[in-house]
C-alpha cells in the first residue's frame, strides 16, 4: 500500500461551514462513469448550491446561466439525474438525494420508462 504525506500541511482541506459534500462511493461505486458531462455539471453545481438537506431553489434560468447551458441541455441533464435517482424535482426545489445502492444503468433506465408507460396505460 501506498504511504501518504500532506503535500502542503499549511493548506489541509477542512470543511469549516457549508454542506457540500460528495460521498466517497460516487467514485468507488461507478456513479462518476455513469454521467456525462452535462449531467455531471448539473450534480455537482446542486450538490454546492444544497443545504444540509440536499434542497436549492436555483430557478433554471440561473443554473443555466452559471454553468453556460441551453434550456435543451438543462433539461436533458435534470431528467436523466432524476431517473437516475440522483436528485429529486418537484418544479421548484430540488433535493440531492443519498445514493442508491448501485447506478442506474441504462437499460435500468429504459425498463423503468417501459414500467411507468405501461402504467400509465393501463391507468387510463
Amino acid at each position: 500500500m501506498m504511504s501518504k504525506k500532506v503535500i502542503n500541511p499549511e493548506r489541509i482541506r477542512r470543511i469549516n461551514s457549508g454542506f457540500s459534500f460528495i460521498p466517497h462511493r460516487f467514485l468507488t461505486d461507478g456513479f462518476l462513469e455513469s454521467l456525462n458531462q452535462l449531467e455531471l455539471l448539473l450534480y455537482f453545481f446542486l450538490i454546492l448550491a444544497a443545504d444540509k438537506d440536499g434542497l436549492s431553489y436555483y430557478s433554471y434560468e440561473k443554473i443555466c446561466q452559471s454553468l453556460g447551458m441551453n434550456l435543451d441541455e438543462y433539461m436533458r441533464a435534470r431528467d436523466s439525474l432524476l431517473m437516475k435517482d440522483l436528485i429529486a424535482f418537484d418544479n421548484t426545489l430540488f433535493q440531492v438525494l443519498e445514493l442508491p445502492p448501485r447506478p442506474k444503468s441504462t437499460s435500468d433506465i429504459g425498463r423503468l420508462i417501459k414500467e411507468t408507460l405501461k402504467e400509465a396505460y393501463y391507468a387510463r
